[in-house]
């Protein structure tokens, strides 16, 4: 299952990808970190290992969004 931002232009998917990284995920870790902050203080090994799975999380549903990013424009031509 790729998403429907798989359909999507490589300016519309990288204009995307810049929305998410520079709102998202501001807005993700701050959500992440008030989540982890209402927990009693776990061990480290346990709280790294939340925060680690929470940065993984958050990555998953847009991976089709940044696929080829950093590649040049598959539609340019020289």
């Amino acid at each position: 299952m790729n998403g429907w931002f798989a359909n999507l232009s490589y300016k519309a998917r990288k204009r995307w990808a810049l929305l998410i990284l520079v709102l998202g995920l501001p807005a993700y870790l701050i959500v992440a970190v008030t989540i982890t902050s209402t927990l009693d203080r776990p061990s480290f090994l346990l709280e790294l290992a939340i925060y680690v799975g929470l940065g993984v999380l958050w990555a998953y549903p847009f991976r089709s969004i940044f696929k080829g990013i950093g590649q040049p424009d598959p539609d340019e031509k020289d």
